[in-house]
Formats: C-alpha cells, structure tokens, sequence
C-alpha cells in the first residue's frame, strides 16, 4: 500500500465499508448479539437460518426465486439437528449485496477487513468516494453471478455464498492495475513470517495464483472462482477506466511527504 498523503481526502467509503461489515456481524448470530440465543448450539442454529436467508445461494441467483421446502429438506443440514428453512420472501437478487456484509466467523470478518483496510484506500483514491462504492457493489455482484453460472453445481449451487471476498478481490486487482510497483509489507510463511516490503504485483499476483490454484481443489468449503473472478473484474475495470480517463499505463503511487509504513497484508 502507497503511504498516504496529508493533503489527500481520508478513504472514507473504505472506513464505512470496514464499519458496516464489522456491525453487521457483532448483530448477527456469529457476533455479540444475545437475541439469537445464549448456547453455542443454539447460536449456530441461528447462524444457518441466518446465512440462508441472507446469503446468496447460486441455485437461486440463476432461477430467481428461492430455494422451494422441498430442495432444502433433501439437503444435508451443516449444522446437525437444525433443519434447514425456506425463506419464501427472499429476492436473490437482493441477497447477492447483502451477502457481502455476512460472514461465517471472526478469521472470515478479520482476514477480509484486513485486505479492504490496506488496498482500499489507494482505489478509492483514484475513483472518487461514489464510484469506488458502487464499483466495490458491481464487483461483488458479478462475482456471485460468476461464480453461480461458473462454479456453482450439485451441492454447492444450494449453498449459501457469504462475505465480502468477491469485492475485495476486485479492490486487490484494481489496486494492481493501479499500483503494481508500491511497497506492500507480506508475512512470507516459509521464512517463519518474516515481515518483507515487497512490490505489490509480486503480492498480489501470488495471492490470485494460489486462488487460481485452489479452484480446482475439492471440497475446501471456499468460493475461490469467486475470488478469481472478482479480481479479473477489477483490474479490468481499472484498465478500462484508466485508458478513457487518458492514463493508459499504471500509476505510480505518490512519493510519501511522511508518516509511518504502511500495514501488512497475509498474502
């Protein structure tokens, strides 16, 4: 990440985008919120409802209707002793956006507020506040349709996609059109995390080829072709709003006036 300037605007729709997704868990059934029960068991009870109702199912992406009672009880229920529950009154393609703030646990929450808090503000920069907003939505939504018309058969097209992954990874792509050349700080596992300044096209291009890879793993439980596909969209997205906007090669991040390094990023 490019160390920030004193005169630049803060990267606010990054900061609320951080904000609603932390709310939003801390009052759903993984967070703090005591409405959905005091026992653990209850509270993962809940938080399948939870997902299902506001998660983005690929089956009903693809047929825009929700999933009928008799699908969701041929269906093995992730959680045992908690039967799965049509949600008669949900609009896939609402839930494709709100799945974006729904995450599975705090590593899902933490590791992906992370990736946002350290990439986000570079892009927002060079978009403006209200095009980075609605280009972190349109990302997102195109990686859970992808995703849906790519990826999601058999079991998996009847599970819920949760998390703000997708956008994300189309934050990290735009950021590398952008900035291919700054200095991101990587904790490189095999020299024992080692903290490293390495350029931000070796980063994130070993981030998109472990996805790429893990694509074709089987059974992860991970949406990685949505990841694939969110950081296609990106930098994509970027080279083409670069070349109609008359900077057609990367930008270079500004040279810092001050200020402490920037944070660190697990690859």
């Amino acid at each position: 990440m490019a160390d920030q300037r004193s005169d630049e605007p803060a990267p606010l729709v990054t900061y609320l985008l951080i904000a609603l997704n932390c709310l939003v868990f801390l009052a759903g059934p993984s967070g703090v919120n005591p409405r959905y029960g005091a026992t653990e068991a209850a509270r993962a009870c809940a938080a399948q409802h939870y997902q299902q109702r506001w998660g983005a199912v690929p089956a009903e992406l693809l047929s825009n209707r929700p999933l009928s009672p008799a699908q969701l009880a041929a269906l093995t229920p992730p959680v045992p002793g908690c039967p799965l529950l049509a949600t008669p009154h949900k609009v896939p393609a609402l839930s494709v956006l709100t799945s974006l703030f729904v995450h599975g646990g705090w590593l899902h929450l933490l590791g992906n507020m992370l990736f946002l808090f350290i990439f986000g503000a570079g892009v927002e920069e060079r978009f403006g506040r209200v095009r980075f907003l609605l280009f972190y939505l349109a990302v997102g939504v195109l990686a859970g349709y992808g995703y849906a018309a790519l990826g999601g058969h058999g079991p998996d097209s009847l599970r819920p996609l949760v998390g703000a992954s997708g956008a994300i990874a189309g934050v990290l792509g735009g950021y590398l059109r952008l900035y291919p050349r700054a200095r991101v700080t990587a904790l490189v596992p095999a020299l024992l995390f080692l903290p490293l300044r390495l350029p931000a096209w070796l980063v994130l291009g070993l981030w998109f080829a472990v996805q790429w890879w893990s694509v074709r793993q089987v059974g992860s439980g991970v949406a990685y072709l949505a990841h694939v596909i969110g950081f296609s969209a990106g930098f994509l997205a970027l080279w083409v709003a670069g070349r109609r906007a008359g900077y057609p090669g990367p930008i270079l991040p500004r040279p810092p006036t001050g200020g402490s390094p920037s944070p660190g990023a697990q690859p």
